[in-house]
């Protein structure tokens, strides 16, 4: 039916990718503001620099940026790469779910959920803090969702939140017992217990082994190329989202390789 209501086909891709546009230009917003105790809502967008409203017409998504060139209009400052960056992501991430799952529950509840990983690796990056605006209200809607959509059932949801915020926090409280200093934030514990609201008990022990596999690898990358035997703090969530999103795209297909790998 609805592939009747858009034809040719790529209008409804388009839709799609537009919809994620404009999803992360509200995600610039959150990564921008939350990390700073502002408000998402007010005021309304404005240049950091010389405090100006940026109008409509300068608020498009990606298109906005190239127009500008990526400078503002009233002070000329360059404007962050990150915001088309993120702009764009949103865009592939809403079509990478729309091809996975079709426009159906399952993508209503992935493609924000992508979405708000992709805000928390973008805060976690910059600013070393994973924020409790995202993380909270995430468990609570994921295990909301698992209740009301045919997405998941409740019981995988809350198995999943146990075991991502009790696993991590266990680790972490074993790992500070034994060196002494905390290996594990808070922040990751909540983040984990978000991808198990949504993702379920199998979601976690994925996100788990992928992230923490990917981390090893290019935590001993930075030390050989920095040459220093010492370690070297890396943020850990967005290893545990990017895992999580793979999951959500290929998880059940990769455990099913992975087990037919294993001799019967």
């Amino acid at each position: 039916m609805i592939g009747l209501l858009f034809h040719p086909p790529w209008v409804l891709d388009l839709l799609i990718v537009l919809l994620g546009f404009i999803l992360g230009s509200f995600l610039n917003v959150c990564i921008y503001r939350l990390p700073r105790g502002m408000s998402v809502v007010r005021p309304r967008s404005r240049c950091p620099s010389c405090k100006r409203p940026i109008a409509w017409y300068d608020n498009i998504p990606v298109v906005s940026f190239l127009s500008l060139r990526g400078k503002c209009r009233h002070c000329g400052v360059r404007i962050p790469v990150r915001y088309p960056l993120i702009e764009a992501a949103t865009g592939l991430i809403s079509w990478l779910v729309y091809h996975r799952y079709g426009l159906g529950p399952a993508y209503f509840v992935y493609f924000p959920y992508g979405a708000s990983l992709l805000a928390v690796s973008a805060v976690d990056l910059e600013h070393r803090i994973i924020p409790d605006e995202i993380s909270l209200p995430g468990i609570v809607i994921g295990v909301l969702l698992a209740a009301l959509t045919p997405v998941m059932p409740i019981t995988d949801s809350l198995l999943g939140l146990l075991l991502g915020g009790g696993s991590l926090l266990v680790v972490g409280m074993a790992y500070e017992a034994v060196r002494k200093q905390e290996g594990i934030g808070g922040g990751d514990i909540k983040l984990l217990a978000m991808i198990g609201a949504f993702t379920g008990w199998k979601g976690v022990l994925f996100t788990i082994f992928g992230g923490s596999l990917v981390a090893s690898i290019v935590g001993i990358a930075l030390m050989i190329g920095r040459r220093t035997n010492g370690q070297i703090p890396i943020p850990f969530g967005p290893f545990l989202s990017g895992a999580s999103f793979v999951y959500v795209l290929f998880g059940d297909r990769l455990i099913h390789a992975y087990l037919a790998l294993l001799p019967s």
